[in-house]
């Protein structure tokens, strides 16, 4: 007699809370998206960066914090033109996931055994979507609709990506029931920290670890390899761009800082799609389940908190001249030397240890087989890689200098009219953007960037530090003796 299909497979024991449990699950999934709206309404194009009545808290009045932010109701977060114009870009995503020539490459061994196979065409898809994007400029130039559709609907496209995220996690949840034990046919896995059995963390943290989904047309889709870099990451760049052409409508010209931050970022992301198959070698991929977590985090977090400099500077233009280009630069090439050159380091030596260019590094092998590095970049701290990723924030940060801007008009505000750092919107009745008594309160919004990712990296340092302490044993306890630092060497 056939054995009956079990659908709820719990193979190893959830291996404890993080973020502080359910309830700090709870504030992060409910808090995070009223944050990405706060960054949109109090840093505007209408008032100023922050909200002038916020440098006030002594007489604030939220009828007249409501006027100055735009507030639109809440009947006015979404609208049908965001939702569709939204779908278009997902739609898009995913013909050219499935229809354009494709690496394909197996991933890492599953803890109930076996491989699964990717499809990464990232760096073939973000250049087919430019090359159009940059088609559209060549012929409409700023007024190109997509760049000015971004502008008139940017709220819109924010709500429409958080109720996608929430949809998305619910979904995984919901699916992740089906996972057949003790070993799936289709190599279906829970993640080990999502089957804790609290409802609400674990569609937080994600249950499964590789969702996929068969679509009419498009095939079997990875959600979480798609969702990790194509939509989010490329919507980064693109939401940039955007800015970049809405200062050129404003004011009739480009800065020096909103180009060097656009090409940055877009640097970043495109290294990232270079180097597509290395993700299946990181924690997101190897050990996190997908749930609101990551849905949440690729297609909201990423592309609108990522792109607040960007957006930033299409209000008030910061020009840094060469004294300021060059040391912002210099840290930008010293962070991504030191991120990519680690990053590297580990994937020659995964993938081929007799790689010339890693056959002389030393390292100590565990009882699971693990080969652990303890000389090269790996052997100057079991984190290194995340310092180049911290320096790398710096550059997207400091162009936007001590930031901070009030929108007035010259007929109201002669005096401030007249100063120098005052620069007047093209085509618009006197209306001008200067520093005034915002100047450096801004710094809450475009420098929340660094701060976060240090945040950030230090709990995925943490994070990753409890895995292989779990994983690798004593083992890891004399790795440490002989690798002491964790981040940054001498320091930390």
């Amino acid at each position: 007699m056939a054995s009956k299909r079990k659908t709820d497979p719990v193979p190893e024991k959830s291996h404890g809370y993080e973020f502080f449990g359910p309830p700090g699950v709870f504030v992060i999934s409910f808090f995070l998206p009223v944050l990405c709206y706060a960054f949109t309404f109090l840093c505007n194009d209408i008032s100023g960066c922050p909200a002038p009545s916020l440098l006030h808290p002594s007489t604030l009045d939220f009828e007249q914090l409501k006027k100055e932010v735009g507030w639109p109701g809440f009947s006015g977060l979404i609208t049908w033109n965001a939702v569709l114009g939204n779908f278009a870009y997902y739609l898009l995503s995913l013909a050219l996931y499935a229809f354009l020539p494709a690496e394909e490459p197996e991933g890492t061994e599953l803890r109930t055994g076996g491989r699964l196979n990717y499809r990464f065409n990232a760096w073939g898809s973000g250049i087919f979507i430019l090359v159009i994007l940059a088609a559209g400029t060549f012929v409409e130039g700023a007024e190109f609709r997509v760049w000015t559709f971004i502008s008139e609907n940017y709220i819109g496209l924010l709500t429409t990506n958080i109720l996608t995220s929430y949809a998305l996690a619910t979904y995984v949840y919901i699916l992740s029931f089906t996972v057949q034990h003790p070993k799936d046919p289709n190599l279906r896995e829970l993640a080990q920290g999502g089957h804790s059995g609290n409802m609400l963390y674990d569609w937080f943290i994600g249950r499964e670890l590789n969702p996929r989904i068969t679509l009419p047309i498009f095939g079997e889709v990875d959600i979480k390899t798609w969702a990790e870099i194509r939509p989010g990451m490329l919507g980064w760049v693109i939401l940039d761009l955007a800015f970049i052409m809405q200062q050129y409508r404003n004011f009739g010209k480009v800065t020096d800082s909103i180009i060097l931050v656009t090409f940055a970022q877009t640097f970043y992301v495109f290294d990232c799609y270079y180097m597509e198959p290395a993700m299946l070698t990181t924690i997101d991929i190897i050990s996190d389940g997908f749930g609101l977590m990551l849905a949440f985090g690729d297609l909201v977090w990423v592309p609108f908190t990522y792109s607040l400099q960007a957006r930033y500077l299409a209000t008030y233009p910061v020009e840094l001249g060469i004294r300021g280009l060059v040391p912002i630069f210099a840290v930008q090439a010293v962070g991504y030397y030191i991120f990519r050159s680690v990053n590297n380091e580990k994937n020659r030596f995964r993938t081929n240890p007799d790689d010339p260019r890693v056959k002389h590094l030393k390292f100590i092998e565990t009882a699971s087989g693990s080969k652990l590095l303890i000389t090269g970049w790996w052997g100057t701290a079991r984190h290194i890689n995340y310092l180049g990723d911290w320096f790398m924030s710096w550059s997207y940060v400091l162009p936007t200098a001590a930031a901070g801007y009030v929108i007035r008009n010259a007929a109201t505000h002669p005096l401030d009219a007249t100063s120098k750092d005052a620069v007047f919107f093209q085509n618009t009745y006197q209306k001008y953007v200067v520093p005034g008594e915002a100047k450096g309160w801004g710094m809450f919004v475009t420098y929340f960037f660094m701060v976060y990712f240090a945040v950030l990296l230090l709990h995925r340092e943490r994070r990753d530090e409890e895995k292989c302490r779990r994983k690798y044993g004593k083992d890891w306890e004399r790795y440490c003796e002989l690798v002491p630092y964790r981040i940054v060497p001498y320091v930390y």
